[in-house]
């Protein structure tokens, strides 16, 4: 059975409060063979560690969000590095800018604490899952300033300019649900352009699901709609020509369980298990 891995889904969410347990249990068998669970801010970062220890398939990431970031300090930043060390936790995010909503805390403030989290990231070796709404320039200019770190763009939503910026510079972009909304047209020039090697794919559970199911709670059985956009007529030709490999490289052939994990993983998923 080929499994296929869903680099951000929010499983610390009270959405899946009535039947957690069950969903997660149950992904193996409906072909997700790994999900990451981000966290944003201190209580849903020791939620998804929770989570992650429960079950073999899930790991974590700690963080502070930049809409979750106002109680942010320092001294914080001795909690997460501490949930770091933990074998199921393989990224610091979700952090980053979101500078969409007016309520949302000082940009000086967002970007302090994106800058602390990034120095963290660089202190452990590990790479980091960065959010950037409305904030492109400053996220692109404030992690050239972390030259040693590396990691994903989630929900990628920027310029094909600035990809190409964070291809050179070894990131990797995620596409999740809106890559299939009819508006996405940006999105989806952007997606041509990256290289295969250089896409994770995501749900954002339980938000943004994808068409055919949009407007449902989301989950990360639905990643396989965004893994099919890519290998299907809609895809450009170089990705219709490259398809059996796409497919490879996004699912996961034959697990048996964590202890073969490292052993099958590709490179570019392998970031989020081990140290860069």
């Amino acid at each position: 059975m080929n499994l296929i891995f869903d680099t951000h889904a929010h499983y610390d969410d009270e959405a899946f409060d009535a039947d957690r347990e069950a969903l997660l249990s149950s992904m193996p068998e409906n072909g997700v063979g790994l999900i990451v669970d981000p966290g944003c801010d201190l209580d849903t970062s020791r939620r998804a560690v929770e989570i992650a220890e429960q079950y073999p398939h899930v790991y974590a990431a700690v963080g502070w969000h930049p809409e979750n970031c106002a109680p942010y300090t320092r001294e914080s930043l001795d909690t997460l590095r501490a949930w770091a060390k933990n074998p199921k936790v393989v990224a610091i995010g979700e952090i980053g800018l979101d500078y969409y909503w007016e309520q949302n805390p000082p940009r000086e403030f967002q970007q302090e604490v994106f800058r602390d989290q990034l120095a963290l990231a660089r202190e452990l070796g590990l790479p980091v899952i960065v959010h950037d709404r409305d904030a492109h320039a400053d996220c692109l200019a404030i992690v050239k300033e972390f030259p040693q770190v590396r990691g994903v763009f989630h929900c990628f939503s920027g310029s094909v300019e600035i990809a190409q910026e964070l291809i050179k510079r070894g990131w990797y972009l995620g596409f999740d649900g809106p890559l299939t909304y009819k508006n996405a047209k940006k999105t989806v020039e952007v997606a041509k352009i990256v290289p295969l090697d250089r896409v994770l794919l995501e749900t954002d559970s339980p938000y943004m699901a994808p068409v055919p199911v949009r407007g449902t709670r989301n989950d990360s059985r639905n990643v396989s709609h965004i893994c099919l956009l890519y290998t299907s007529d809609a895809a450009d030709e170089r990705k219709r020509n490259e398809a059996d490999r796409f497919r490879s490289s996004f699912f996961i052939s034959n697990l048996n369980g964590a202890a073969n994990l490292l052993a099958i993983l590709p490179d570019f998923v392998r970031m989020f298990i081990l140290p860069l």
